[in-house]
């Protein structure tokens, strides 16, 4: 039986990710293949339902708008993608999935050596815990991303470490990301970091108060869920630190899916590409 549920404006955008995964998975030629998030999913409408939350509502009514469903699943199957690439050429690695939501990454990627850590809020793993457990491989953190005193579980492994942010830090202070890829780089010399940006464009009035309208009339997430940050382009973070390296970048429109549609035409325009994408370093 799921207990009953009670998580923070940005938390519960774990929940719209975890549901635009169960949508797409039981679509017709899915991008993203998760059983898992049917099954949580199919486990807390039961408490849902009952739920007067606009959005909860939405969620439980399966009404997601079908483009940010395909827009996630695409964000989903790429970031398994690093995942599998990294242990390709360190089956024994370790990987961090900071701001994990109620994703099962790790049952998707498993390939039976990595050491895979689920890191997020209390309120979240709280929620987690219901459906996933631990193993000697698995483990879940609950706590701030910007606590550092989760880096010292992680450091108790020899490494190569990866490090994923998937939708996390846009919610986060410019000076709160910094200071955390910077620590990154510090304590896990040699590490990867693959980590989902917005354009800085974005967190400035008026652009700012246009996106966080949007959130709010698309979503009816509450008024913490706001972009907080975000760079000017890919190599910037290459300027905090020369030990930042700059390994590739990735945006939605770069997958080619067919169910984008004619959305793909903004792979060839910079001002859509580098909206929203995800940026991939070596922290040396």
């Amino acid at each position: 039986m799921v207990r009953e549920i009670a998580i923070g404006d940005v938390a519960a955008t774990s929940l719209v990710t975890l549901y635009c995964h169960a949508i797409e998975t039981q679509s017709a030629d899915p991008i993203l293949y998760d059983p898992k998030s049917v099954e949580v999913t199919a486990r807390l409408n039961s408490i849902l339902s009952h739920s007067d939350d606009p959005l909860e509502r939405m969620l439980v009514e399966s009404t997601l708008d079908p483009m940010l469903v395909v827009h996630i699943a695409i964000r989903a199957k790429k970031y398994d993608q690093y995942v599998l690439e990294f242990l390709a050429q360190s089956p024994h690695g370790v990987v961090v999935n900071i701001g994990c939501g109620l994703d099962s990454r790790f049952l998707r990627t498993d390939n039976g050596t990595v050491h895979f850590y689920d890191l997020d809020l209390p309120e979240v793993i709280d929620i987690k815990k219901q459906f996933f457990a631990e193993t000697d491989r698995y483990h879940l953190i609950a706590s701030s991303v910007l606590d550092e005193g989760w880096m010292s579980v992680v450091s108790s492994h020899t490494g190569p470490f990866l490090f994923m942010a998937e939708g996390v830090f846009m919610y986060l202070e410019a000076e709160a990301v910094k200071s955390l890829v910077l620590t990154l780089q510090k304590r896990f010399p040699g590490s990867e970091l693959v980590c989902e940006m917005v354009n800085s464009i974005w967190v400035r009035k008026p652009l700012k108060t246009i996106v966080e309208h949007k959130m709010r009339r698309r979503l009816h997430l509450g008024k913490d869920a706001a972009f907080r940050s975000g760079i000017r382009h890919s190599r910037e973070m290459e300027e905090w630190h020369q030990g930042i390296q700059l390994l590739d970048d990735w945006s939605y429109f770069d997958s080619g899916e067919k169910k984008l549609g004619w959305l793909k035409i903004f792979s060839r325009i910079g001002l859509f590409r580098y909206s929203q994408w995800t940026v991939h370093y070596l922290l040396r």
